[in-house]
């Protein structure tokens, strides 16, 4: 499967890869107040870093064949933010990461996304293990992490921070 037609779809959303045509509404998601709180980086993003950002994944995905997604509500188009897999090198561990618009949280498409992402890596590019890391005090995001199958293992420092990992084995 070529990574310029990956699509996944799930009941509510479409997970298909970032255009150059997703720059301003992902610029919007970051400029969002405390969309970032819980992330190494919590300053909004400048366009330029969301440019980098959507050639990064897109070389992610060449590389890889799988990478961060843009999340779509199936009903309109509006892209909600991302959610999809990324290789760590410093750990050479695979994660499930994701970030809606706010406008979107509580509603349960953060765990929609990240099951179909999860599902993706096990059973079509058949990774052996899938983790998930979140900040210690977002409750919220480790309830997507356990309703996507992952369990709790350990604290452990990633990009400078403690950290809370989940992990799931294939």
């Amino acid at each position: 499967m070529s990574p310029s037609n990956m699509i996944i779809t799930t009941e509510r959303l479409l997970l298909r890869l970032f255009t150059s045509a997703d720059r301003e509404a992902l610029f919007q998601v970051t400029q969002e107040p405390n969309i970032l709180q819980y992330f190494p980086t919590k300053t909004a993003w400048s366009m330029e870093k969301v440019d980098r950002s959507i050639q990064y994944q897109t070389e992610h995905w060449d590389k890889h064949s799988y990478g961060q997604m843009a999340v779509t509500l199936r009903e309109t188009g509006q892209l909600m933010g991302w959610c999809g897999l990324e290789f760590l090198p410093d750990t050479n561990e695979t994660e499930v990461g994701y970030l809606l618009s706010g406008i979107f949280w509580g509603k349960g498409y953060a765990t929609e996304a990240a099951k179909a992402s999860v599902q993706f890596g096990i059973s079509e590019i058949k990774l052996s293990e899938i983790i998930g890391l979140t900040d210690p005090l977002n409750i919220a995001s480790q309830r997507v992490l356990e309703k996507s199958g992952l369990t709790f293992t350990r604290r452990q420092a990633y990009f400078g921070m403690e950290m809370f990992r989940f992990a799931l084995q294939a």
